[in-house]
């Protein structure tokens, strides 16, 4: 991306403050690479769903401009079958092509609108209901944290935000500026979109030892053929215990964990290196570069030789 990207932020009434300073607070950190504003389908103050108003300084001429079209959820009583005229109006103003993301309720917004009308969504896990009673003929999946389905992207409340927000940042411009983008916001650098959305133990006991230092050990040793035997023995914990005390604090399996950091590492190997892809397989623990060919395949649809020339324009059999 060789200029400023537009982002613009529609504040809905109703909207939750906190959502609502996401986008701006992640794209605002990432170099200068983002131009972020916030607008009211009106240019009107709207009401959040907290004791005070907002005031914006712009109305819908900010969704013609925009490259992205950010929409923070806002209170779930205003959620609604139909998309109230003004929002669609707006809606309506956005250039072909336009990327839109959506946070928590803001799903409804587009499925309303019709922007969902075939494609895999998600929304909060406390609203699937409703979603599916409604739109029956949208693919919802309330398990994940974000769907990217190109240029519409649907993410899961609250957290999930950041998550999706910096998910576009790695999307535009790599590993490499998101992780410095996550390290100015203080927030992990990497959930993957279909982790799940809640845990149903999130507050492990205080008196057990957590697998945060096993965690830290792994990332360090990422090279070896890690297994689970290898995780609970390094933790001093049974098979049993260690994975379920590793699902209530992380919020998905050890091995899937480990794949994960395997594939996150494999891309920022590929974005910053010109290491043949069987080397970076051999550096992040992965028996062949089959194997990380087919998991890179699986997380972001691509080879390794069609990530690495989007971000370093690099062509060649061996990468």
């Amino acid at each position: 991306m060789g200029s400023v990207h537009r982002v613009a932020v529609l504040a809905l009434d109703g909207v939750y403050p906190f959502e609502l300073g996401i986008p701006s607070r992640v794209f605002g950190a990432a170099e200068g690479l983002y131009e972020v504003v916030t607008c009211t389908v009106d240019g009107r103050p709207v009401h959040t769903n907290s004791d005070f108003s907002i005031t914006v300084e712009h109305g819908p001429d900010a969704l013609r401009m925009a490259d992205t079209v950010v929409i923070p959820p806002f209170a779930t009583s205003l959620i609604a079958r139909e998309a109230p005229a003004a929002v669609t109006e707006a809606l309506a103003c956005l250039a072909p092509g336009t990327r839109i993301v959506s946070i928590c309720t803001g799903a409804f917004v587009l499925a309303a609108a019709g922007l969902l009308d075939g494609r895999p969504a998600t929304t909060h896990w406390a609203l699937a209901g409703v979603f599916r009673e409604w739109f029956p003929h949208i693919a919802l999946d309330p398990d994940v944290l974000f769907i990217d389905d190109g240029d519409v992207l649907t993410s899961a409340g609250a957290a999930s935000g950041v998550d999706v927000c910096l998910h576009v940042v790695r999307k535009d411009h790599g590993s490499e500026v998101a992780n410095r983008v996550a390290r100015i916001c203080v927030v992990p650098p990497w959930r993957d979109g279909g982790q799940a959305q809640y845990i149903d133990q999130p507050v492990p006991d205080a008196s057990a030892n957590g697998t945060a230092a096993t965690r830290q050990w792994a990332l360090e040793n990422l090279h070896e053929p890690l297994n689970l035997a290898e995780l609970a023995d390094h933790a001093r914990m049974s098979l049993r215990t260690f994975a379920r005390r590793f699902s209530e604090e992380v919020g998905t399996s050890p091995g899937r964990w480990l794949i994960q950091q395997r594939v996150a590492r494999a891309r920022h190997l590929l974005e910053s290196t010109d290491l043949p892809v069987d080397d970076v397989a051999a550096r992040v623990g992965f028996a062949t570069g089959t194997s990380l060919r087919q998991h890179l395949h699986a997380v972001i649809g691509v080879s390794p030789l069609a990530y690495r020339r989007t971000f370093r324009g690099v062509a060649g059999e061996n990468h």
